[in-house]
């Protein structure tokens, strides 16, 4: 049965806001989960990122609020990052334009009394960083005696950044009696767990193949021999002005986001800006609000912003380098293809990378593309250190899948040959004219 927001039960003014920002059909998600959580009864929200997850829980929930009322939140929503947190909140304060409903976010990278200010007056709705929501509470800032509703938000995430302890924590304090959602991107082992751990009862929704990235991304790869490659490559694709209109380039460590972002800064047009842990909280939330409005055409960043970006009209997602998570590579594409447009996701795959490439392809249930290198890209000769250090994760990953391989760098340094020829298959792929070219 296909559902209005109507016939979903959503309250009359929160209705008129979605006419007027032209929410006019509701997703499959919230299809699917409204009905369940309007119930009363907990529910595990399983769908690929873009798909409306935040208003699947966010609609219903205001609509059981109604209005204003004490001082004590009745909602709390546990977030992993403060960019997420600050995001749930502007979806809140747009979704509330005619409701009196009160709303705070409140994350850590600033002094908890700010917050335990805003809270002070009364508030409805806590969207809170489980270590920030500790805080308040710990230093008697915070009464969570009220609360009806819990949301946990990007599940898997807040078990990838090792915040089970805290959500435990907080499961002790919070009363017994209240209604629990749980939301993911991806429903791993560990997350099946989690819910089983704290929900006695619940429903699982799921629109779509846990880990399945969204139809709409493009996916291809390119097989890159090492770091300054990759820069000769990116600089290359970035050419195209008009095909490469906003674009997300992630990198795995801050130092390669830094060094990305140095080379793209001085040769590519448009408005550049970087985000890592290093950069002060003002100045991530400036960035990622400067580019969701369009005035920035390229973003350089590490998974610190792979979730809670939502950003409308991301044409390309690069992966400089392939994430330490194989769930994350899902929230990364997740990020172009939003809302109905089509998107690109462009995978660099250094010779180090294979294994990690076929794990992603079986978590995502397909194959990505391999691309050959245009033939206008220089390919630079791998340092002595970058091949030793690929040889030695290639050798990692050989002993993960049989214990009793002994690769180039066991003790008596008793070298195969097989590693050599690993990476000199890169050299066999690019086109004669590309290394003549390189020759001169």
């Amino acid at each position: 049965m296909k559902h209005s927001f109507e016939t979903l039960k959503i309250s009359k003014v929160i209705l008129r806001t979605l006419d007027e920002i032209g929410f006019t059909e509701p997703t499959p998600i919230q299809q699917e989960a409204i009905p369940k959580i309007n119930s009363g009864i907990n529910v595990i929200g399983v769908a690929q990122t873009g798909t409306g997850k935040t208003a699947a829980y966010l609609l219903p929930l205001l609509t059981k609020l109604k209005k204003a009322e004490g001082v004590d939140p009745r909602l709390v929503i546990i977030v992993p990052t403060r960019e997420l947190s600050i995001q749930v909140g502007e979806d809140i304060e747009e979704l509330t334009s005619y409701s009196d409903l009160r709303y705070v976010s409140v994350f850590g990278g600033i002094g908890w009394t700010k917050h335990a200010e805003m809270i002070t007056s009364g508030i409805d709705i806590l969207i809170a960083t489980p270590g920030r929501l500790w805080d308040l509470y710990q230093a008697g800032a915070l009464s969570l005696k009220k609360i009806k509703y819990l949301v946990i938000d990007e599940a898997d995430r807040m078990l990838d950044m090792g915040f089970l302890p805290q959500i435990r924590q907080l499961q002790e304090i919070l009363p017994i009696k209240r209604q629990n959602l749980l939301f993911s991107a991806t429903f791993s082992e560990k997350v099946e767990k989690m819910a089983e751990e704290f929900l006695d009862y619940f429903e699982k929704v799921s629109v779509a193949r846990s880990a399945t990235p969204i139809e709409l991304v493009t996916q291809k790869a390119y097989r890159v021999p090492n770091f300054r490659t990759k820069l000769n490559l990116v600089q290359y694709l970035l050419k195209d002005e008009e095909t490469f209109s906003r674009v997300i380039i992630f990198a795995k460590t801050k130092e390669n986001a830094e060094s990305i972002f140095k080379v793209i800064k001085r040769k590519s047009e448009g408005e550049k800006r970087i985000l890592h842990s290093n950069k002060g909280q003002n100045t991530r939330i400036n960035s990622i609000r400067a580019f969701k409005e369009g005035e920035v055409r390229i973003l350089i960043t590490t998974d610190v912003s792979a979730r809670g970006l939502d950003a409308s009209g991301v044409s390309h997602v690069i992966n400089f380098d392939l994430s330490n998570s194989y769930e994350d590579y899902v929230h990364r594409i997740g990020r172009t293809a939003r809302a109905g447009h089509t998107g690109d996701a462009i995978t660099f795959i250094e010779p180090s990378d294979d294994w990690h490439l076929k794990k992603i392809e079986e978590l995502i249930r397909m194959e990505i593309p391999l691309v050959d290198l245009p033939n206008d890209v220089e390919v630079v000769e791998s340092t002595f250190d970058e091949k030793q250090q690929q040889l030695r994760e290639i050798d990692r990953q050989r002993k993960i899948d049989d214990p009793n391989f002994q690769g180039a760098f066991h003790e008596k340094k008793k070298r195969t040959g097989q590693q050599k020829t690993y990476i000199d298959k890169f050299k066999r792929t690019k086109p004669k004219q590309n290394r003549s070219k390189n020759k001169r």
